[in-house]
């Protein structure tokens, strides 16, 4: 687990590389592809129709387009405009009526107690200041709703990642790593008192490429960190960097082929707002 006493990096200045590293690529490519993880985190909240919800960093909008289609209102925040546009894509394409609007995890635009659902899937995590976020998530949230997260485990395949991905570029010192909100214990610590009650649940997506390569291509064009990573080594870093993805996927895969398809286990998070 994280401490949450450490020492505190520059949050302003680490947002702003991180706003830039996720507005690279297109994330929303890489996005509908984990789609079914919002549905599930929608009847793990078990959403009634006309009930507020609330999708933060919504990305594509995964959870607030599964919130949609089960006759909720929606809001979706998130900080990265070209991934708005591409929610709103999705919603027309559907004829859901969603809000998606610019916003910040650690500063919502949104009145406290507005909603009686609060969700993320795979974005709050990445808030820099975690205690803040996990404040606004509260604050936003009515008493007796219920707050929502899907967040990679540091045991699984996006936890390997991110650590094989820092020995080429190193995260700032001092930060808490985005893979502690799939920590039971971290994050009751976020959350404390303000939480009447938590259920936690391990779940796996299944990843499903044709090939590493083809894995591989996706990544580096559209994924934003590891596009980030890839641009700014060296050709001979890039490939030491593609070797060790491959190693460590294909020790992963459980195809039985030449397809590429391995879990990659993530919290499922329902807290009971006090």
């Amino acid at each position: 687990m994280t401490s949450l006493t450490s020492a505190r990096p520059d949050l302003a200045s680490i947002k702003q590389k991180q706003q830039a590293t996720w507005s690279s690529g297109d994330f929303a490519i890489i996005g509908t592809t984990i789609q079914i993880v919002g549905e599930t985190l929608c009847e793990a909240v078990d959403l009634r129709p006309g009930q507020r919800v609330l999708d933060v960093a919504t990305g594509s909008g995964n959870a607030a387009i599964a919130a949609a289609r089960r006759f909720t209102e929606v809001v979706g925040v998130d900080y990265v405009p070209a991934l708005l546009e591409r929610a709103r894509e999705r919603a027309r394409a559907e004829r859901l009526l969603i809000d998606f609007r610019d916003g910040d995890a650690e500063h919502l635009p949104l009145p406290d107690a507005s909603f009686d659902v609060v969700l993320s899937t795979f974005g709050v995590m990445f808030a820099p200041d975690q205690p803040r976020a996990a404040q606004e998530l509260v604050r936003v949230c009515r008493k007796g709703g219920k707050i929502g997260l899907a967040c990679w485990t540091s045991e699984g395949v996006l936890g390997e990642s991110f650590r094989l991905i820092s020995k080429y570029a190193p995260p700032p010192a001092g930060l808490a790593s985005a893979m502690a909100w799939g920590d039971e214990q971290h994050v009751r610590q976020l959350f404390g008192a303000s939480a009447a009650a938590f259920q936690f649940e391990r779940r796996d997506f299944v990843f499903r490429y044709r090939s590493f390569e083809h894995w591989l291509d996706l990544f580096r064009t559209y994924y934003g960190p590891v596009h980030k990573t890839f641009a700014a080594l060296d050709a001979r870093q890039q490939a030491a960097l593609a070797s060790d993805l491959r190693e460590m996927l294909l020790a992963r895969n459980r195809s039985g082929d030449a397809t590429l398809v391995y879990p990659g286990q993530y919290l499922e998070t329902v807290i009971t707002r006090a």
